[in-house]
C-alpha cells in the first residue's frame, strides 16, 4: 500500500480523486493502492525548555543560556492533532511507500519531515513536487515523483529555520523579560526577525519626529502657459559621472556622457530669490534647446508574493496577512499557481501552457462578462513573444512567479477576485508590446545682467503606443482618472529653439519634507531588501537574497507585532507603540536589531537550501551569537524596566473604550 500525506484536507482529496481513492474512512480515503491522509499544517513542533531539563521550567537570569545537547521534536497539544496523528502513524506502520505531498516549500517540507519522524516511518518515501492544484499539475506530478533525499537540504534549512527561531526568541525573551520587564506577569517578547523588523519601523519613527524642516525659495516662470523652474548645473553629479567613465576606460569599457546633468536651483534665501526674480522680471524668456527622445517601458514584472501583498496594501488596503490568505484560497481553488514564491520570473518548460492558460482567460466570465476577452484577443493569431524578462531558468529554483492557472475562477469572493484581477492582468500584460512614449526637455534662460542668466528647464512626456498599458485600463474608475490626469499635465506644445516671448516670473518658498511612515506595502519592501528602500527592480533582485525572513513569513511577523502591542496602525501608516520604542532603545546587541545583520543570516539558510553552507556550521553559530548577547545583557547595569502596552478593553460592541 501506498500511503500520500498532504498539508491539508482539501489538497488530499484533490489528490486522491486523481488516484482512484475515493473510499472515505476516518483521517484518510483509500482505493486504487492508495491510502491518502493530511496533516493541519503543524502537527509536530520543538519541544518546550522544561521538556529537556525540569530547571529550565522557572525563568531564571541563571539558567540562561538553555541549549539544548539535541533538540527534539513533540506532537502539538491538541485532540484532534493527536487523534490525526495517530491515523497517520498507523497508515505508515504498514506502508511500503510514503508520498509526501506537502506544500512544496521549505515550510512544507519541515512540516511532513517531522510527522514522518514521529511516526518512524521506516519505509522508502518519494516526494511529489508541484506548482498548482490543477489536475493537469498533479497527474504530472505523480509522473515525475523525486527521491526524498534529493531535498534533503530542503529540510535541513528549515530546520535551521526553526531551531534558530526557537533558541533565540526562547533566550532573548526571558534574558530581556527577566532584566528589564516591569511587573511578574509581563513579557518582552525577542525575536530573531520580530525584532529588526520593529527596529525599522522604531528608527523610522525617530527619524520622523526629529526632522527639521529646511525652507529655500524655488523660482519658477510662467511661459506661454508652461511653467518652467529655474535649474543650475549640478557639478557633484557630472564629477560623478566622470569618474564612473574613467573609471570604465580603464577596463576598456566605453560610457557616454549624457552631457551636462542640472538640478533645481534651491535659494538659501527669500532674499536671493527676490533679486533673482527681480534681475529678470523684465527681460524677455529665450528657448535656448528643445531635445526629444523616444524610450519605452517594459511590462511590469509578474508577481512573486512580497510584490502582490504591497500592491494589495496599495490598492486595496489589504494587509500582508490578508493577501497571503487570499492567494492561498486561490491556489487551493486551481485558480492560481503556488503563492510562498520570491520569484518573478517563469522556466522555459511554463512558455508551451501559456496559449492554453490564456485562452482560460478569454473565457472567463465574472458577473455576467468577459473581463480578459478583448485584451487577450488582441494577441491571438500569433505565438506569444518569449522575453528573457519572463522566461528565465536562472532565476527560478523550486517554484516560479505567480500566474493563473487557466482554470476559470468559480465562487470567487470580492476580495478573492481583486486579487486574482492582478494576477491575471499582470500575466496578459508580460506578453504586450512595450508601452512607447516620447520625452521632451525644453532648455530656456532670461538674461541677468549683461554676463549672467537664469536657466529654466521643463519636462515633457507623451505616450505615444501604449502597449501594455491597455491591460490596466479598464481597472478601476479612480486609477484610470488619475493617468490620464497626469498624462494631460505632463504633454507640452512645440516650442521652437531661438523663441522668445513675454514670462511671468513667481518665487514661492518649499520646506523639505519627513520621511514617511512605514505602512505594510513599504515595510514589506524594506524586509525583502534588509532595510534599502530601492525602486529598481534589477536591484531589488540582487538584495532579496539578504532579506528579513521569507516571503511566506513576513505577514506573521507583521501580525506578531501586532499581537505584541510592538506597533500600531493609524489608517495605513503603521507607528510603534511606547514599549516597541523602549525595547529597541534597550537592546545593544546590533545583531538582535539590524536587519542587515539578520539578513545576513536570512541569506546563509538560503545557501543551505543550496548546499553551499552546512547546517552544521549554522548551527554552532547560533549557539555562539545566543551565548554572547546573554553574557552581553547579563553584564549590563542598565537599572530600565519597561512597561508593556496593555491593550485597551472593549465594550459589547467589540470596540474600543
Amino acid at each position: 500500500m501506498i500511503v500520500c500525506i498532504a498539508e491539508k484536507p482539501s489538497v488530499a482529496r484533490d489528490i486522491a480523486h486523481i488516484l482512484g481513492a475515493n473510499t472515505q474512512h476516518d483521517g484518510y480515503l483509500e482505493g486504487n493502492g492508495y491510502q491518502v491522509t493530511w496533516t493541519f499544517g503543524h502537527l509536530c513542533e520543538l519541544k518546550e525548555p522544561h521538556e529537556y531539563t525540569p530547571l529550565w521550567k522557572s525563568w531564571s537570569l541563571s539558567q540562561l543560556p538553555m541549549i539544548p545537547p539535541r533538540f527534539g521534536i513533540k506532537l502539538k497539544s491538541d485532540k484532534g492533532v493527536e487523534k490525526q496523528f495517530n491515523t497517520i502513524a498507523s497508515l505508515m506502520s504498514k506502508a511500503d511507500e510514503i508520498i509526501n505531498c506537502g506544500d512544496a516549500g521549505q515550510e512544507g517540507e519541515l512540516i511532513q519531515r517531522w510527522v514522518m519522524q514521529k511516526a518512524l516511518a521506516k519505509c522508502p518515501v518519494k516526494r511529489l513536487w508541484i506548482s498548482s492544484l490543477t489536475e493537469e499539475a498533479i497527474r504530472e506530478g505523480f509522473q515525475t515523483l523525486k527521491d526524498q533525499q534529493e531535498y534533503q537540504s530542503l529540510y535541513e534549512a528549515g530546520l535551521m529555520r526553526a531551531i534558530g527561531d526557537w533558541l533565540l526568541g526562547m533566550n532573548a525573551t526571558r534574558l530581556y523579560t527577566q532584566k528589564y520587564a516591569f511587573g511578574k506577569h509581563q513579557v518582552l517578547s525577542v525575536g530573531r526577525v520580530q525584532t529588526p523588523t520593529l527596529a525599522l519601523i522604531v528608527n523610522r519613527q525617530k527619524e520622523i519626529e526629529n526632522f527639521v524642516p529646511r525652507q529655500s525659495w524655488i523660482l519658477s516662470t510662467l511661459y506661454r502657459e508652461v511653467k518652467f523652474c529655474a535649474i543650475q548645473r549640478d557639478e557633484e553629479a557630472e564629477a560623478e559621472e566622470a569618474a564612473e567613465i574613467a573609471e570604465a576606460a580603464k577596463e576598456g569599457k566605453t560610457i557616454k556622457s549624457k552631457g551636462p546633468i542640472y538640478r533645481l536651483m534651491e535659494y538659501a534665501t527669500e532674499e536671493e530669490g527676490k533679486d533673482a526674480l527681480e534681475a529678470i522680471k523684465d527681460n524677455p524668456f529665450i528657448v535656448l534647446s528643445v531635445t526629444k527622445k523616444k524610450g519605452f517601458e517594459t511590462p511590469p514584472r509578474l508577481y512573486d508574493l512580497t510584490s502582490l501583498q504591497v500592491d494589495c496594501n496599495k490598492k486595496f488596503g489589504f494587509s500582508a496577512d490578508q493577501t497571503l490568505n487570499l492567494i492561498q484560497s486561490l491556489y487551493e481553488k486551481k485558480v492560481a499557481t503556488y503563492p510562498r514564491v520570491d520569484t518573478t520570473f517563469l522556466p522555459d518548460d511554463v512558455y508551451p501552457k501559456c496559449p492554453q492558460i490564456m485562452n482560460g482567460l478569454f473565457l472567463t466570465k465574472n458577473a455576467g462578462t468577459q473581463p480578459y476577452a478583448e485584451i487577450v484577443k488582441t494577441l491571438g493569431g500569433k505565438p506569444l513573444k518569449k522575453s528573457k524578462k519572463i522566461f528565465d531558468n536562472s532565476k527560478v529554483t523550486d517554484h516560479h512567479a505567480i500566474i493563473p492557472t487557466g482554470v476559470s475562477p468559480q465562487s470567487l469572493t470580492e476580495m478573492e477576485w481583486k486579487v486574482f484581477d492582478l494576477i491575471a492582468r499582470a500575466f496578459i500584460a508580460a506578453f504586450y508590446p512595450d508601452c512607447l512614449f516620447e520625452t521632451t526637455t525644453v532648455i530656456g534662460e532670461v538674461k541677468k545682467g549683461e554676463t549672467n542668466s537664469v536657466l529654466f528647464r521643463v519636462n515633457g512626456k507623451v505616450i505615444t503606443d501604449e502597449g501594455w498599458k491597455v491591460v490596466f485600463k479598464k481597472m478601476e474608475t479612480e486609477e484610470k482618472e488619475e493617468n490620464e490626469n497626469e498624462s494631460e499635465k505632463t504633454s507640452l506644445p512645440v516650442f521652437q529653439e531661438g523663441e522668445s516671448g513675454p514670462h511671468i516670473p513667481s518665487l514661492a518658498d518649499k520646506w523639505t519634507t519627513p520621511p514617511k511612515p512605514y505602512t505594510e506595502a513599504t515595510l514589506l519592501r524594506a524586509m525583502e531588501t534588509a532595510g534599502k528602500m530601492v525602486e529598481d527592480e534589477e536591484l531589488r533582485d540582487a538584495l532579496k537574497e539578504n532579506g528579513i525572513g521569507r516571503p511566506s513569513t513576513r505577514a506573521a511577523i507583521i501580525e506578531t507585532l501586532f499581537r505584541r502591542h510592538y506597533i500600531r496602525k493609524e489608517r495605513k501608516s503603521l507607528w510603534a507603540t511606547q514599549t516597541g520604542v523602549e525595547l529597541i532603545e534597550i537592546i545593544h546587541e546590533e545583531l538582535l536589531k539590524s536587519a542587515e545583520l539578520t539578513g545576513l543570516w536570512e541569506k546563509k539558510l538560503r545557501m543551505i537550501e543550496r548546499k553551499e553552507y552546512q547546517a552544521q556550521t549554522f548551527l554552532e553559530e547560533l549557539k555562539q551569537m545566543v551565548t554572547d548577547i546573554v553574557t552581553s545583557v547579563l553584564n549590563d547595569k542598565n537599572p530600565r524596566q519597561i512597561s508593556v502596552t496593555v491593550e485597551p478593553p472593549k465594550n459589547k460592541k467589540g470596540n474600543k473604550k
